[in-house]
């Protein structure tokens, strides 16, 4: 996905000291942020972050302890009908009436929000379509999959064309598999709608959909870039070579290229700034003996221990063995 972070548009998304605090305890602690319009934005963390205390104050069901925000425009507690009518939120947990029909649903949702009736009609077979359901549409929807039922939800919080779609943990609970298929209908709707998507998650895969990722723990944002960006500024790229003449290959990088390597489950292995670059000059290198060559570069997860000092699921397990009595 193209970022249009940058671009100097305004930002559809505005928060200046944002917080939310329960007692002595900040859930979210003031934040300064902008989303710019057309963007995927992601917010990365474990349960308990303060992921979902953000979704909710922005959609203005949960009013803020602190600071101000702006959605569409519309300042979330002096406008709280405009931001509403500009949004579309996809919950965690199913809001569906599974004695309707896919098709009843959406026609509720449409009345909810005043879509004209000559537009109706159309309008749930287009995005219908884009998520796959359209042949669907007549069956209750007690009889859709979770995966399906994720999609009718989708579909239906971008029926009224709202300017930013907020989806919190969009694919909680699904397999693999079908968050896959998730991730592409929403690429596809993004792309189809020119709608800005706003999204809390806490697996890291899916982090990797976004044009810019925040990472959040402790009710704060401890970072914020493009994901290529985040894993760029927490380490280098690690090179394993296979070769049949080891000693020599670690002598001629330390000769030729200043690089200090070392075996590794019988291979030669180094870290460098830029694997997938270094790669060409490697091989331009007469009597180097390599037989294969691998890069890897930092994940997420790295990017996430390098800023809150633990990996994602240990955050997730130390969090499930205190159940808190707040929010998300």
């Amino acid at each position: 996905m193209s970022s249009p972070a940058g671009t100097g548009a305004e930002p559809v998304i505005t928060t200046r000291g944002l917080g939310r605090k329960y007692g002595d305890l900040d859930a979210v602690r003031a934040t300064d942020l902008d989303v710019e319009r057309g963007e995927v934005f992601g917010l990365l963390g474990p349960n308990g972050a303060g992921k979902s205390t953000m979704i909710s104050m922005l959609c203005t069901m949960l009013a803020p302890s602190t600071g101000t925000a702006s959605v569409a425009g519309h300042d979330i507690t002096r406008s709280p009908s405009g931001v509403r009518r500009n949004i579309g939120l996809v919950f965690q947990e199913s809001t569906l009436d599974l004695h309707l029909t896919g098709e009843q649903n959406l026609r509720f949702h449409a009345d909810l929000y005043g879509v004209p009736r000559s537009r109706t009609g159309l309008r749930i077979r287009e995005v219908l379509e884009v998520v796959g359901l359209w042949d669907r549409r007549k069956e209750r929807a007690f009889a859709y999959s979770g995966g399906m039922r994720r999609r009718l939800e989708i579909a239906r919080g971008l029926l009224h064309s709202p300017r930013v779609l907020f989806l919190d943990e969009p694919t909680a609970g699904l397999d693999p598999q079908t968050r896959r298929a998730i991730w592409r209908y929403v690429r596809r709707l993004h792309e189809n709608e020119d709608v800005t998507v706003f999204m809390t998650t806490h697996y890291l895969e899916e982090a990797e959909n976004c044009d810019r990722i925040a990472i959040m723990d402790a009710g704060a944002i401890v970072t914020l870039a493009p994901p290529e960006e985040l894993k760029a500024a927490v380490g280098e790229d690690l090179v394993v070579i296979g070769t049949r003449d080891e000693d020599t290959v670690v002598a001629l990088l330390r000769e030729r290229f200043g690089v200090e390597a070392h075996l590794r489950e019988g291979r030669v292995a180094f870290s460098v700034a830029d694997g997938e670059g270094f790669i060409p000059r490697l091989f331009s290198e007469p009597g180097l003996p390599v037989t294969s060559v691998s890069v890897t570069r930092p994940s997420l997860d790295d990017v996430f221990v390098h800023h809150t000092g633990a990996a994602l699921r240990d955050k997730e397990a130390s969090r499930s063995e205190r159940p808190t009595s707040f929010p998300r």
